[in-house]
């Protein structure tokens, strides 16, 4: 899946031939470096190497940091040795990759520490960018975060609309209880404690407290009583994170972390 995205974003990018590389390079060696304008967790060393391998098995490249390491300014992540037109061709492509995943580690593990001390977990969406969920995934739990479902198939989410259209929290509980396997999980979104209580009567096994003032969530929390997995959903800022916390949630769940995650600034100089 990685080759074939890595592929496909090559191909955006050059179109039917880099007519400045073409011409100014012949079939040279080429020495460049990478090296870190910002401080941070580097992630997709492999995706950024796989770029490169792809124009020319030729290229080397020797990494001095493995993806999650924190790195500074300054740091030279890796030297990059072979055919100067592949590296050239190559350059955008991998710090378009590894910039945009090491902005998302760092911004997650940012996150993240704030909520160690309470053992909680912060979790992505699926508010993604189309086509590059992988990556982002990958970035949230190279940032110290854990992901949730990659994709629809991957459990039940029984959402407002999704209530609605079934008449009731029991009745939807109910009706995709009939039709799943064993192995999958549902989860129910509830915005007040009345639908807390149905989604408890129900059995879910994950309950997302979606849009809830604090002192309602702490409330849902004490009634749910560790009963169902926990989580809080909707209005979470940076700034929130231990409010929302200490009420004793299991997983916060934000979309932020991968919307909100600025590019990492990376750059390839020549030696």
């Amino acid at each position: 899946m990685v080759k074939e995205h890595v592929k496909n974003a090559l191909k955006e990018d050059i179109g039917f031939i880099d007519i400045t590389t073409d011409v100014l390079t012949k079939n040279e060696n080429l020495k460049l470096n990478l090296i870190s304008k910002d401080d941070g967790i580097i992630c997709g060393l492999e995706v950024f190497e796989i770029v490169f391998k792809e124009l020319s098995q030729d290229v080397q490249i020797k990494f001095f940091f493995n993806d999650g390491d924190k790195i500074k300014k300054g740091d030279k992540v890796a030297e990059l040795e072979g055919n100067a037109s592949a590296l050239l061709i190559g350059e955008r492509t991998a710090l378009n990759y590894i910039q945009r995943m090491s902005g998302i580690a760092t911004l997650t593990n940012k996150y993240q520490q704030v909520l160690d001390k309470y053992g909680v977990k912060i979790t992505d969406t699926r508010k993604t960018t189309p086509c590059f969920r992988l990556f982002e995934k990958y970035a949230v739990m190279t940032g110290g975060a854990i992901p949730h479902r990659f994709n629809l198939s991957d459990c039940v989410m029984i959402k407002d609309n999704h209530i609605a259209y079934a008449g009731s929290i029991k009745k939807a509980v109910e009706t995709v209880r009939k039709h799943i396997s064993h192995t999958h999980k549902i989860e129910v979104e509830c915005e007040t404690i009345e639908q807390v209580k149905e989604a408890l009567d129900s059995k879910a096994d994950i309950i997302m407290l979606d849009n809830m003032p604090s002192e309602i969530m702490k409330e849902a929390v004490e009634l749910i009583n560790k009963n169902a997995i926990t989580e809080a959903s909707g209005n979470v800022t940076y700034e929130r994170l231990e409010e929302i916390a200490q009420t004793g949630v299991d997983v916060i769940s934000t979309s932020a972390i991968v919307a909100c995650a600025k590019t990492f600034d990376l750059s390839i100089k020549h030696v």
